[in-house]
C-alpha cells in the first residue's frame, strides 16, 4: 500500500459519508487525493473536506482507476454492484454495509479487537454493524482476562443509525406533536416521536431481527469464538445521534468490579465513567462526536456465578461507522 493513498468515498453525500470524510482529516490520513463518489442526483454538489471542498463524481464502474482505498457507505445494493469494479481497478475496499461482512473470505474488522485480521483481506475488508462494533471493542478486555462464554444485551439506538431522513422524521414528529398537529410516519413503522420502537431491520423467521441476528454472529466472528453465546434486543429510541446498550456479560471465570473498572480503564478505544453517586455514567449526548465506546454502571450480576452488567454508549455514526472504517484504512498503511 502506498504510504499516500488516493482515497474514494462512496456514498460521499451521506451522514456516514460526510463522516468518513471528516474523520479523514482529522485525523490527517495521508492521502494524496480525495474522491467523492455518489449517486448521479448528488453528482455536482460539494461535501466539505477539511478545509476545502470536494465536488462530487457520479458513481460507476470506472469511478477507480488510480484508487488504493475505496471506503463504501452506500448501502449493500450498491457494495455488491461496485465493490468488485473497485477491487479489479487495484483498490482495496472498506464496505460498511452488510453486504460482506459474513463471507468466509471476508475479515470483519474492529481494529482494538482483531487488528491482524486485515493481513487476510482478498480486496474486501468488512465494518461491522455499529451495536456490534462499541459492545465488541468494551468486551474484549474482558475477555481476555476471563472469557465471556454469554452475552445478553438489549439496545437503544439513535435514528440516525436509519440515515438523514430519520433524523429528519424525528425533528418533523416532535415539531408537530409540539404544535398539537398529527405526526407523520414515513421512515418508520409507528411514531418514533415520544416513543420506542422494537423493531431494526427486518424480522426473520425466527422472531428476532436481522439487527440482533447480526450482534450474535458479528460478536463471534470479530472475537474469533463461537462459542461466546449472545442474545439480543434492539430498539429505536428518540434519540439523535449515540447508541445505548444494557450490556449484562457471563465469564468462565471470576473478574471483580474493581478489576474489570481497571482493564476497561485502560483499554484501547474505551473510556470509563463509572461514578454513580457523581451521576457520572456514560451519556449519548456526551459520546456525540467523540471517538471511544464509553462504558459505566458496571457491577455485579448475581444471576449467574461470574457474571457482569454494564452500561455502553457511543457516536453511531462515528465510531459506529465513520471512524472504524478510517482506522482500517489507517492498518493498511
Amino acid at each position: 500500500m502506498k504510504k499516500n493513498p488516493n482515497v474514494a468515498v462512496v456514498g460521499a453525500t451521506g451522514a456516514v459519508g460526510e463522516a468518513m470524510l471528516r474523520v479523514l482529516a482529522e485525523r490527517d490520513f495521508p492521502v494524496r487525493e480525495v474522491r467523492a463518489l455518489a449517486s448521479a442526483r448528488s453528482a455536482g454538489l460539494e461535501v466539505a473536506f477539511g478545509d476545502s471542498a470536494l465536488l462530487v463524481e457520479e458513481l460507476h464502474e470506472g469511478s477507480f482507476s488510480g484508487v488504493d482505498i475505496a471506503l463504501f457507505s452506500a448501502g449493500g445494493s450498491i457494495s455488491k454492484e461496485f465493490a468488485p469494479a473497485a477491487v479489479e481497478a487495484g483498490a482495496v475496499v472498506i464496505d460498511n454495509s452488510s453486504a460482506f461482512r459474513m463471507d468466509a473470505d471476508v475479515p470483519l474488522v474492529v481494529p482494538e479487537v482483531n487488528p491482524d485480521d486485515v493481513a487476510w483481506h482478498k480486496g474486501i475488508i468488512a465494518n461491522p454493524n455499529c451495536s456490534t462494533i462499541q459492545m465488541v471493542v468494551v468486551l474484549k478486555p474482558l475477555h481476555d482476562a476471563a472469557r465471556i462464554k454469554r452475552v445478553v444485551v438489549a439496545t437503544y439506538q439513535a435514528v440516525s443509525g436509519t440515515g438523514k431522513k430519520a433524523v429528519a422524521e424525528l425533528l418533523s414528529q416532535t415539531d408537530a406533536i409540539r404544535r398539537g398537529n398529527l405526526p407523520v410516519s414515513e421512515v418508520y413503522p409507528h411514531q418514533i416521536a415520544f416513543n420506542v420502537l422494537p423493531h431494526i431491520d427486518v424480522f426473520r423467521d425466527d422472531g428476532y431481527t436481522k439487527e440482533e441476528w447480526k450482534m450474535d454472529v458479528e460478536t463471534k466472528k470479530i472475537m474469533g469464538d463461537d462459542s461466546i453465546a449472545v442474545v439480543a434486543t434492539c430498539a429505536r429510541v428518540p434519540v439523535l445521534v449515540g447508541h445505548s446498550e444494557a450490556v449484562n456479560i457471563e465469564m468462565e471465570s471470576a473478574l471483580s468490579v474493581e478489576d474489570a473498572r481497571s482493564l476497561l480503564a485502560s483499554a484501547p478505544g474505551v473510556a470509563l465513567v463509572d461514578d454513580p453517586a457523581g451521576n457520572a455514567y456514560p451519556l449519548a449526548i456526551d459520546a456525540a462526536g467523540k471517538d471511544p465506546s464509553y462504558v459505566g454502571r458496571i457491577r455485579r450480576d448475581a444471576t449467574v456465578e461470574h457474571g457482569l452488567a454494564m452500561w455502553i454508549v457511543s457516536d453511531n455514526v462515528r465510531k459506529g461507522a465513520a471512524l472504524n472504517a478510517v482506522q482500517i484504512a489507517e492498518l493498511l498503511l
